[in-house]
């Protein structure tokens, strides 16, 4: 039928629909905006941290005031100030850390979390806050005679550790022969090796130069300089993407302004 109609005229409605054709917008495409968690923390109001009010001097549950103090407990508080919301403290334990993190009782954990990519897998971490590594804190006679690993992997030597983290994890990997001694509340830990009741214990070096000042003359790190392996600590995010690009920006303008500093001088020096 389109073949009977005069040349001249097929070449003008021809030419009309390719015009309308180029000149008519597309339709764009619609796409559904995903929702941020980053969106979502600040509809909500709240910013949700776990912690485990164990780790001094990043996290501790004073149980006389019935509050939460330490060095991520005042940059958790600096966090929710930038987001413009409040911030609500969500306990947990370093052996449920990761249940209570899959089931998104937190937005972030903060207090002492040292980067894991078993931990990673399940979330995301900011650029690191700290770099350091595994160390012993002894008594301080002993401290020539627990210098290596192979000096405390020995029979009679008793190793006390907290459990669930990344020091039992330590301890079990590297001592097969020295008494693995855990103790559940990680707070009274380094008192048990001060009284005598264990001989070594393992953790992060900053906690070390921690217990160290509060038992003078009677707990001593271990060269907390050169720890044993390599380790850093961040925050522990729900994967969103926003989320981690702002608390990044956040940590590098404290960083540059100082304001980080302050903290790390009130708790660390």
């Amino acid at each position: 039928m389109f073949a009977s109609i005069p040349r001249r005229v097929r070449t003008l409605a021809l030419a009309a629909g390719l015009a309308v054709a180029v000149s008519a917008p597309l339709a764009a495409p619609t796409v559904a905006a995903e929702a941020s968690r980053l969106d979502e923390i600040v509809s909500r109001g709240v910013l949700r941290v776990g912690t485990t009010g164990d780790y001094r001097p990043f996290t501790y549950l004073n149980k006389e005031t019935g509050q939460y103090e330490g060095y991520d407990i005042d940059m958790a508080n600096a966090l929710a100030t930038a987001l413009g919301v409040k911030l609500e403290l969500v306990g947990t334990s370093w052996p449920t850390l990761a249940k209570d993190f899959e089931a998104d009782k937190f937005d972030v954990a903060m207090g002492g979390v040292s980067i894991t990519l078993d931990r990673q897998k399940k979330g995301l971490f900011t650029i690191p806050i700290m770099r350091e590594g595994k160390t012993p804190i002894v008594r301080c006679g002993d401290v020539a005679k627990f210098q290596t690993v192979a000096d405390i992997d020995k029979p009679g030597v008793r190793v006390i550790v907290n459990p669930g983290g990344t020091n039992e994890r330590f301890d079990r990997a590297n001592f097969k022969t020295a008494e693995i001694k855990v103790h559940p509340n990680n707070v009274e830990v380094f008192d048990e090796v001060a009284k005598g009741n264990a001989d070594v214990m393992i953790t992060d070096a900053s906690e070390t130069l921690f217990q160290q000042k509060l038992h003078p003359g009677v707990l001593c790190a271990v060269h907390p300089d050169k720890p044993f392996d390599f380790a850093e600590k961040g925050y522990w995010l729900q994967r969103d993407g926003a989320l981690k690009a702002f608390v990044d920006q956040w940590l590098h303008i404290s960083g540059e302004t100082g304001a980080t500093a302050k903290v790390y001088a009130k708790w660390f020096n």
